[in-house]
């Protein structure tokens, strides 16, 4: 069964090109160490919740929009592999692929999917 792993971060919306380039050299190293697929979405409505929602969860200011991405591995161990090795590779480190934006409000996990048509 595959396994994806989901992330949600506020960009400030002025690193949008940034991001898309970040997000486009990361997805070649994912693809390179087994990824099935990689998704990066741009938020476009993304309402405020009174309890809970996205912009809320990263704590997202005018200035920023949230972001959506999953990646599709083939299978966990897969996963597993891969993501060490991409901690790893020196086009995924900091001085060469920064984020634009403040990593510590990204949400990420891995995930089993129970539906998938």
């Amino acid at each position: 069964m595959n396994y994806v792993d989901g992330f949600v971060a506020a960009v400030p919306k002025a690193n949008r090109e940034a991001y898309i380039k970040h997000a486009a050299e990361a997805a070649v190293v994912f693809k390179e160490l087994g990824a099935l697929s990689v998704v990066e979405c741009w938020g476009d409505e993304v309402p405020e919740g009174k309890v809970t929602s996205f912009p809320m969860a990263v704590q997202c200011k005018a200035d920023e929009t949230v972001i959506f991405s999953w990646v599709t591995w083939p299978s966990k161990q897969v996963h597993d592999e891969g993501m060490k090795k991409m901690m790893e590779d020196p086009r995924m480190q900091p001085d060469v692929n920064p984020m634009p934006f403040d990593g510590k409000r990204l949400i990420y996990g891995g995930f089993v999917p129970v539906v998938n048509v």
